[in-house]
C-alpha cells in the first residue's frame, strides 16, 4: 500500500497582480508560485514595495476590483480552489479556513465595538455558537494568547489597549476557528522589541498547537532566523529564492538575498 503525499496547506500557482495607478498599469506581483506546507512557518521576505502585501491581499481576495486585477492559475487551500471563487463564497472561507493578521490592528479592529463583541462575532458567524457559547469561547481564546484578566479585555475598546495587546487580540480572532492557514503581514512592525518577541512567540506557539500553517510576511531577517522554517525571498514582484532558513543564512544563492543579509549584518554591527 503506497502512502499518499500530504496535501499542502496553501498552494499558489502563477499569481499575478496588476494595479492601475493613474494612467499606468503596474505589475506588482509577477507570476509567482509557492507552497505552504502543513504546520510550517514560511517567511515571505523582501524590502518594502516588493509585492509582499499585495500577494497576501490577492490570496485573501482583498484586492479591490476597481483598482487591481488578480490572475492565477491556481490558489488552493487544501483541496479548495480559491482562484475562481465568488466573493460570497470567499466570505465563508475567510476566518474559517484562512485568516489574516494585519500590520496595524487599530485600523483592523472596529473602534465602536468592544473587544468581546468583535471576538464573539467570529465564533457566532463561523462556528454558529450562541451568545453564551461565543462569550465563553472568546474568554478562553483571550487566555490562550496570554491575557490574565480576560473579562476586563472583553469589556475594553481597541483604543484602551496597548499595541501589543491589540495585536494579541488579532491573533486570537485569527485563531478563533483554527484555520488551516494564517497570513501575518508584518504583524509586529509598530511594537518594541520585547513586545514583538512576545507576540511572535505566542503566534507561532499557537500555530504549532493547532496545526495552523503560517505565512509570515516580514522585512526583518532576524525574525526569519528565529521563528521560520523556510523562506521565500521576493524582489520586484518575483520570488528570487526559496530555501530552508538555515540554508538561506549559510548558503544564500541569489545576489539579492546576499545583499539583504549584508544589509542586515551592517545594521546589527
Amino acid at each position: 500500500m503506497t502512502s499518499q503525499t500530504p496535501v499542502d496547506a496553501l498552494s499558489v500557482r502563477g499569481l499575478t497582480v496588476t494595479i492601475q495607478q493613474e494612467s499606468q498599469h503596474l505589475r506588482v506581483v509577477d507570476g509567482i508560485s509557492f507552497n505552504l506546507r502543513s504546520g510550517e512557518v514560511l517567511a515571505l521576505v523582501g524590502e518594502s514595495g516588493c509585492g509582499k502585501t499585495k500577494t497576501a491581499e490577492a490570496i485573501m481576495g482583498l484586492v479591490p476590483r476597481d483598482s487591481g486585477v488578480v490572475q492565477a492559475t491556481s490558489i488552493r487551500i487544501g483541496d479548495t480552489e480559491l482562484a475562481v471563487m465568488p466573493e460570497a463564497a470567499m466570505r465563508q472561507i475567510r476566518g474559517r479556513e484562512i485568516s489574516m493578521i494585519f500590520q496595524e490592528p487599530l485600523t483592523a479592529l472596529d473602534p465602536v465595538f468592544s473587544i468581546g463583541s468583535q471576538m464573539s462575532s467570529v465564533f457566532r458567524r463561523h462556528r454558529k455558537q450562541s451568545r453564551t457559547q461565543a462569550r465563553q469561547s472568546s474568554l478562553e481564546m483571550l487566555a490562550s494568547v496570554g491575557f490574565p484578566d480576560t473579562a476586563r479585555v472583553m469589556r475594553s475598546y481597541p483604543h484602551e489597549l496597548s499595541g501589543g495587546m491589540r495585536q494579541r487580540v488579532m491573533i486570537g480572532m485569527a485563531m478563533a476557528c483554527k484555520p488551516r492557514v494564517i497570513i501575518a503581514d508584518e504583524p509586529t512592525t509598530a511594537l518594541d522589541v520585547t513586545t514583538q518577541a512576545q507576540v511572535l512567540a505566542r503566534l507561532t506557539d499557537l500555530g504549532r498547537k493547532t496545526g495552523t500553517s503560517i505565512l509570515l510576511i516580514t522585512h526583518d531577517l532576524g525574525i526569519v532566523a528565529q521563528y521560520c522554517d523556510r523562506a521565500l525571498v521576493m524582489s520586484k514582484g518575483k520570488i528570487v529564492e526559496e530555501a530552508e532558513v538555515k540554508q538561506l543564512f549559510t548558503r544564500p544563492a541569489h545576489p539579492y538575498t546576499r545583499s539583504l543579509l549584508a544589509a542586515a549584518a551592517g545594521i546589527n554591527d
